[in-house]
């Protein structure tokens, strides 16, 4: 791996905390995720089930994880299975985990070859009651394509229809929204690599440009590194481009006098980054480009003191829509009259302002938490207002992280990354 994992200890706190949610004499299976081809021969590149993971810290596919806290023998109350490796494999593909190696990266002492996993299940299956499946419920979710873990609860069902189910997914919605320390710094370190591939194309950016170029050098400085990339689809966005909230294309060239709004960040260890930074193609603002900056900095700004305990993310959206409503005003994009025909379905602020502010970023970049919960100290959110105006052909997102804290405003993970006018204007002209 190219990344310094966790140590074991995180991995089994984060088992404890999840098998102490359990109902009694219920087994919780996890499964990684497959390998998904693209035709022929060929694949994505894999990326592991970041549930399992989190419970785990075994990034390799055709990797099963048992948690039965009740089991009658000790050995059994966690159990992890791995892809049995041979000369062939390690020839063709590599080495895959040894049992002392997952071991030591888990923290779990009994570890199976994945080929003894149905007689090892099936003398579980006889000593509980329920088995706790991990179905996706993320409030983002669309996906269709079956899944290992789709795949596993059918057959499940279908061999063992007399067992209760229950879900791990709600439990694991609380657990991993709160941050260890330890999983805060993956994310620092993912934020830290992002701002050197914001750095290396600031001197980069000019008329002529292509986007895709940018981000070439941007996957260059991130895979060096220690990043497998991009925490997400990259979004590069030039000109009218920047309207488009998920323009990913990334194909056009950049023009003097526009602005570039640029949402792209690195991963480190399946840990996310999430950063949105737009500067000017030519080095400098125009007059009314700065304006309508510096609009977008002020609410992120006053957003940002908004993250404490106890705030309710609906409500902190609302409060936010207030921010905006104002700046809009200060900027001659809403009126009185607007204002006066909006209702709270179809707030004014809406037709320049359209997604959210903030979303819980971590393992995933949309990360896990219930959001009628009020917020907690160590969650970490996104802060990310725009402004976007077709008409004037150009759109602002700015974007940060930052950990919730017990006290006082959140602490801002990409603080040295630069966001000011000034500060951005002279580093690209350096």
């Amino acid at each position: 791996m190219r990344y310094h994992p966790l140590t074991a200890s995180v991995y089994i706190k984060n088992r404890k905390h999840f098998v102490n949610a359990l109902e009694p004499r219920s087994l919780a299976i996890f499964n990684s995720n497959d390998i998904y081809p693209t035709g022929a021969d060929s694949t994505l590149p894999f990326e592991q089930h970041r549930d399992l993971f989190y419970l785990c810290g075994i990034d390799q596919e055709e990797s099963i994880l048992l948690l039965f806290p009740d089991a009658f023998e000790k050995k059994h109350k966690e159990i992890l299975f791995i892809r049995e490796t041979n000369e062939h494999i390690a020839v063709w593909e590599g080495a895959k985990l040894t049992k002392k190696q997952a071991r030591e990266l888990s923290g779990i002492e009994t570890v199976y070859w994945l080929s003894e996993f149905n007689r090892v299940f099936q003398q579980l299956s006889t000593q509980c009651d329920c088995f706790y499946f991990n179905t996706n419920e993320h409030y983002r979710q669309a996906v269709e394509t079956q899944t290992r873990e789709d795949r596993f609860i059918a057959w499940c069902k279908k061999t063992y229809p007399a067992h209760r189910v229950g879900k791990s997914n709600p439990i694991l919605q609380k657990l991993r929204a709160v941050k260890a320390p330890e999983e805060i710094n993956q994310i620092q370190q993912a934020c830290d690599i992002t701002e050197k591939g914001f750095r290396r194309i600031l001197s980069f950016i000019k008329p002529g440009v292509w986007e895709y170029e940018i981000e070439a050098e941007l996957a260059h400085e991130f895979i060096r590194n220690r990043s497998k990339g991009f925490a997400y689809t990259p979004i590069i966005a030039s000109g009218q481009n920047a309207n488009v909230l998920h323009y990913i294309e990334n194909n056009k060239q950049c023009k003097e006098g526009e602005l570039i709004l640029m949402d792209v960040a690195a991963e480190y260890g399946n840990y996310s980054s999430d950063l949105t930074r737009t500067v000017p193609v030519s080095g400098k603002f125009t007059s009314r480009q700065k304006e309508v900056y510096e609009s977008v900095l002020k609410v992120k700004k006053e957003a940002t003191k908004l993250l404490v305990p106890g705030t309710i993310w609906k409500e902190f959206h609302v409060e936010v829509g207030k921010l905006m409503t104002s700046e809009l005003l200060k900027l001659g994009l809403l009126n009185k009259v607007d204002i006066q025909n909006e209702s709270s379905e179809k707030p004014a602020y809406k037709k320049y302002f359209m997604h959210g502010t903030s979303h819980h970023m971590g393992l995933d970049t949309h990360d896990y938490g219930l959001l009628h919960l009020p917020m907690e100290a160590n969650m970490v959110f996104t802060v990310e207002p725009g402004i976007y105006i077709p008409e004037e052909g150009f759109g602002v997102r700015l974007e940060d992280d930052v950990v919730i804290q017990s006290k006082g405003e959140p602490l801002n993970l990409m603080d040295s990354i630069p966001i000011e006018i000034e500060e951005i204007e002279t580093l690209m002209n350096a």
